[in-house]
């Protein structure tokens, strides 16, 4: 859930976790809190004295360890979801300053330099508030099942080595495995529009991500198994046709995935089975 009850009480902690670094400099944070949903948002201002190395992180941890406002008022400790610290689980994605992206990989060397300087955070408005930068991302994983994103195996047997593959084939599927599930794709996607139940979910604009999650496991030699259910699903209400193609995928991704190839791909597979069904009945 939320990283505040790990808050270091002393000092800045640096972004890789070591003894806390020596503060050179008070840099401001204009967060924006939520009680919780359905509740009226408001902002609070902290300052927060930084140290070399600091990430946007380890400035929550300071203030969950100290609510105080910068007008002096006590608070409740700032509620926000993290896990690995590395960009690796995806589960500490806000907006900072304006740009989707992940908090623990936001230095504050970079993103605010000067002393004095404001960093602004902000939960994704894609996604349900649960409290503060807090998010629901249920939603995504959803998504994942309705393109069957795995690979279907009978039983937990062994089946025997699985089909080879080539070595292009392979550089092209490490690039789209390292997808965290972050939502930044969907966060900056004017097509993706929030969704309040699973009701909703059905028909909504799915995203770039399962979309290239897809791309990925149809190119899987077991997983293709499944490609016509991914390209029907894709095919469907929210699917490949909805996408705008604003390309803000692409640009937020933290891995760096051709999110806009993946889709391109999709698109002329789904043609391609479109036409292949048409023409065998189904």
């Amino acid at each position: 859930m939320t990283a505040s009850t790990a808050a270091t009480a002393n000092g800045t902690t640096s972004s890789a976790g070591n003894a806390p670094a020596q503060a050179d400099r008070t840099i401001n944070f204009r967060i924006k809190r939520c009680d919780g949903p359905g509740k009226p948002s408001r902002w609070e201002t902290f300052a927060v004295p930084v140290g070399r190395g600091a990430n946007v992180i380890s400035c929550l941890q300071q203030i969950a360890a100290r609510p105080v406002t910068t007008e002096g008022t006590r608070t409740t400790p700032v509620v926000w979801d993290a896990n690995c610290l590395e960009e690796v689980c995806g589960a500490c994605t806000m907006v900072i300053n304006g740009k989707v992206r992940q908090s623990c990989s936001a230095l504050i060397d970079t993103i605010a330099p000067r002393e004095g300087d404001t960093v602004s955070l902000e939960p994704m408005t894609k996604f349900p508030i649960i409290r503060d930068l807090w998010v629901d991302r249920a939603r995504i994983f959803d998504n994942l099942k309705r393109v069957k994103a795995w690979v279907p195996i009978d039983g937990t047997y062994a089946l025997g080595p699985g089909p080879r593959e080539s070595a292009d084939s392979q550089t092209t599927r490490y690039i789209l495995s390292t997808c965290m599930t972050c939502g930044c794709c969907m966060e900056a996607c004017p097509q993706f529009l929030i969704a309040e139940n699973e009701h909703e979910w059905e028909t909504a604009f799915i995203g770039a991500q399962a979309i290239s999650q897809a791309r990925l496991f149809n190119m899987h030699g077991t997983g293709k198994q499944l490609k016509g259910d991914r390209l029907d699903a894709l095919m469907g209400p929210g699917g490949i046709t909805d996408c705008g193609n604003a390309q803000n995928c692409v640009q937020v991704c933290p891995k760096e995935i051709p999110l806009t190839e993946s889709i391109g791909v999709i698109g002329r597979a789904a043609t391609v089975h479109a036409i292949a069904s048409w023409f065998s009945g189904r």
